[in-house]
């Protein structure tokens, strides 16, 4: 309609009305484009509102678990280095306590990050839409961090822990998991993190089986030398958690509301 009365002031040279329509036709376009972009922004606000809410929780999540493992392997250092003193020339322990030590430095704690809502926001282009700086960047961080995995990594496939399997009586070895084991801490429970590998426990086994398994990790060299190096290498994972990547420990529990333990 509107070409149509153009081409008709056009026939009667009525330029003044051309330029009324063209006008026209000019604001329609410049107010369609702005209550379009006004819509992509609100849009695009919403979508950050959304994302910041989702990666937050997902970030106090991973301050959570990164408390944890610094705490559980803690825990794992500290039997590691029992049980490698009373297999040398350190304090003795127990044969059950030598079991339970042994045991324990030979745990390992699993990792399962929460990076859907990250993965999300890179795969479509949104990450730019977290406007809260540490937020950002913290979760580009820690996404990109192999810390954690390789240190899982490593625990599970480490010399030490096939070796103390090789070592002990399947029978022992499930008493050690049943009396012994892991404590099962709910998600975000940062007060239950303590204690929940080394705590005070008893197999419930005969002292002559008790007796017999201890026999077969003293004067065990093969034992010894990868106790050795599982001890310094979870010394350096631990560091590693703490102080391998500046400011990610501190923006994780600046993120979650806490301060260092």
């Amino acid at each position: 309609m509107i070409l149509r009365r153009v081409t008709e002031h056009l026939r009667r040279q009525d330029w003044v009305a051309v330029t009324i329509e063209f006008v026209i036709v000019v604001l329609g376009v410049f107010v369609a484009t702005q209550v379009s972009n006004w819509n992509e922004e609100r849009e695009a606000r919403a979508r950050a509102e959304v994302y910041g809410a989702r990666l937050t929780e997902d970030l106090r999540y991973e301050a959570w678990q990164t408390e944890f493992l610094i705490a559980y392997y803690g825990e794992v250092l500290i039997n590691a280095e029992r049980a490698v003193g009373a297999l040398t020339d350190g304090p003795g322990l127990s044969d059950e306590r030598l079991l339970v030590s042994a045991y324990r430095a030979s745990q390992y704690l699993y990792y399962g990050t929460r990076r859907a809502t990250y993965d999300e926001m890179v795969a479509t282009g949104d990450i730019g839409l977290i406007a809260d700086r540490r937020l950002r960047e913290t979760a580009l961080t820690l996404y990109s961090d192999p810390t954690i995995t390789m240190l899982t990594e490593d625990a599970r496939n480490s010399e030490y822990r096939i070796a103390f399997r090789r070592a002990v009586p399947a029978d022992v070895q499930r008493a050690l998991l049943e009396q012994c084991g892991d404590k099962i801490i709910e998600p975000g429970d940062f007060e239950g993190i303590v204690g929940s590998l080394n705590y005070p426990c008893e197999l419930g086994l005969p002292e002559a089986k008790i007796a017999a398994a201890a026999r077969r990790l003293r004067g065990n060299a093969e034992l010894v030398a990868t106790l050795q190096l599982r001890f310094a290498d979870i010394e350096t994972a631990i560091g590693n958690l703490e102080q391998g990547t500046p400011g990610l420990l501190d923006n994780l529990r600046a993120i979650s509301g806490r301060s260092a333990p």
